[in-house]
């Protein structure tokens, strides 16, 4: 799989995050509390196979220090072929290139395989931050990535 930038108005990147936000939606159950921000400042990798971006993440500064993963998505199909983790890993990678010291991340209650991936991956649970407080179904992570020599 070949892992690159893409700008947030690639029109696989907008598919594949509509994708998501449907799934999400279906997945969530209807649950109240849920809320969509669209951030315009997200840096975008798609995982590429056979051409076509098959899946997406995203890296948002959130201080000088911190990255947050965002718009973590596999198409369906693509499920199960350790993608996401290759993607996660090079979100890190960048975080790390721009400085980050620390990765964070939001997901739902309502996703243990998102769940699984991020704790088997080295997140570990933190207090629920920013835009997510008031919403109850949110679970956070973080993982402090390794010191600059």
């Amino acid at each position: 799989m070949l892992i690159e930038s893409r700008a947030a108005t690639d029109p696989e990147i907008a598919a594949l995050v509509t994708a998501q936000q449907r799934e999400l939606r279906e997945a969530d159950g209807g649950l109240d509390g849920q809320v969509t921000v669209t951030h315009n400042d997200i840096r975008y990798l798609a995982g590429v196979l056979n051409g076509r971006a098959v899946a997406c993440g995203g890296l948002q500064a959130l201080d000088e220090d911190t990255g947050e993963v965002k718009r973590m998505y596999v198409r369906p199909s693509y499920r199960g072929r350790g993608i996401a983790r290759q993607l996660l890993a090079a979100l890190e990678e960048l975080a790390f290139q721009r400085g980050h010291t620390v990765v964070c991340l939001e997901t739902g209650t309502y996703l243990p395989g998102a769940i699984a991936l991020y704790t088997s991956s080295g997140y570990e649970p933190i207090p629920v931050y920013g835009e997510y407080v008031d919403n109850p179904y949110s679970v956070c992570f973080a993982k402090r990535l390794p010191v600059r020599a």
